[in-house]
């Protein structure tokens, strides 16, 4: 979430950033600096009538005593009505303050300079391709028809069991989801991360610690008797471990691992292009998170972009990374690599 403060004093650039991302509600930034104001103005009120209310019961103390009873009498009936004031301020206060929440929550997170601009994934940028493409024979099947035959993966099971996007893994499709899985945690563990098991539903706190709620409220399953939602990513509960937490600078970086399903409903994903593994509802991932000082964090970035790019170099896999563009990056995000293997039997990156 942006800082009120950063808004205030930077609104140009704020509103530029944001032109990147293709932000369709610009007056958000103007609104949230007006309620800003208004909160701190009713701040400065308030705190000048507490320091009345408080000298005012000195004085009053200080006149009973002195036997001043008719003085004090009648700063009471001051005192009381400053009191009366207040407490209509204090409530104006947290009007605003619930109001100010709301708006600055819509607003994502500020694309980095080197994002460029566009509006879908065409206009994401190639930063680099690895690896030759390999020739298949004419008659090589794709993945789902390779799964059927193998008796590795059984989508229709799936769909009998709970839905579309609901794979079955079999035999030795199970072992290469665990086997993969396991490559991938024992690589972060080498590389420092620490590993985390974690719960696989978090509550709305979490949802909008990390920017997916309110923005990605539609794409993820909610258990509505007891107001939790299934994870749409590891990062979610892995970063939330930190949540209204101060960490020390001598504690960073901070380097955690995971593995969870995730879930996403995905609405809309229909047709050929979805086919087999390739849009999932549950599907399997290993997450890397660090928390490190902001000066760093673009370094450190590119370091975990590379760590990527090792699995994929040590798994054979042709490879490309991209920096997507702003209209097709996360709310959250500043800056967004994506890792595509290449698929040969499709003719596409995946």
């Amino acid at each position: 979430m942006l800082q009120v403060s950063y808004i205030r004093d930077n609104r140009e650039q704020v509103l530029e950033r944001l032109a990147v991302k293709n932000f369709k509600q610009p007056e958000l930034v103007d609104e949230v600096i007006q309620l800003d104001e208004q909160r701190r103005a009713l701040q400065i009120s308030s705190e000048e009538l507490q320091s009345k209310a408080n000298a005012s019961a000195k004085q009053i103390g200080e006149l009973m005593r002195t036997g001043k009873k008719e003085e004090a009498e009648t700063l009471k009936g001051q005192t009381g009505a400053w009191k009366e004031e207040l407490k209509r301020l204090t409530e104006q206060l947290a009007a605003v303050d619930e109001t100010l929440q709301q708006k600055i929550v819509l607003l994502p997170n500020l694309p980095h300079t080197s994002v460029p601009k566009g509006l879908t994934p065409e206009d994401n940028e190639v930063v680099l391709e690895n690896g030759a493409k390999p020739n298949l024979p004419a008659n090589a099947l794709p993945h789902w028809e390779l799964a059927a035959k193998y008796n590795l993966i059984d989508f229709e099971l799936g769909v009998k069991i709970t839905g579309a996007g609901f794979p079955v893994y079999k035999g030795k499709g199970a072992k290469l989801q665990r086997a993969l899985i396991s490559f991938f945690l024992d690589e972060a563990e080498k590389a420092g991360y620490a590993e985390v098991m974690l719960p696989l539903l978090v509550n709305e706190a979490s949802g909008f610690g990390t920017g997916q709620l309110p923005d990605k409220e539609g794409q993820m399953y909610f258990v509505g008797l007891d107001n939790l939602y299934l994870i749409p990513t590891a990062e979610v509960p892995i970063t939330n471990l930190y949540r209204d937490v101060i960490l020390k600078a001598d504690e960073l970086p901070v380097k955690n691992c995971g593995y969870t399903p995730c879930f996403r409903r995905e609405a809309g994903s229909y047709g050929a292009h979805v086919r087999g593994l390739n849009r999932l509802h549950q599907f399997d991932k290993v997450e890397i998170v660090q928390v490190v000082q902001p000066e760093t964090s673009y370094e450190v970035l590119e370091g975990m972009s590379k760590h990527v790019q090792g699995l994929l170099q040590k798994l054979g896999l042709p490879y490309r990374v991209l920096r997507l563009c702003g209209g097709d990056m996360g709310f959250a995000s500043a800056l967004t690599y994506d890792m595509e293997a290449w698929s040969v039997a499709q003719q596409c990156w995946l």
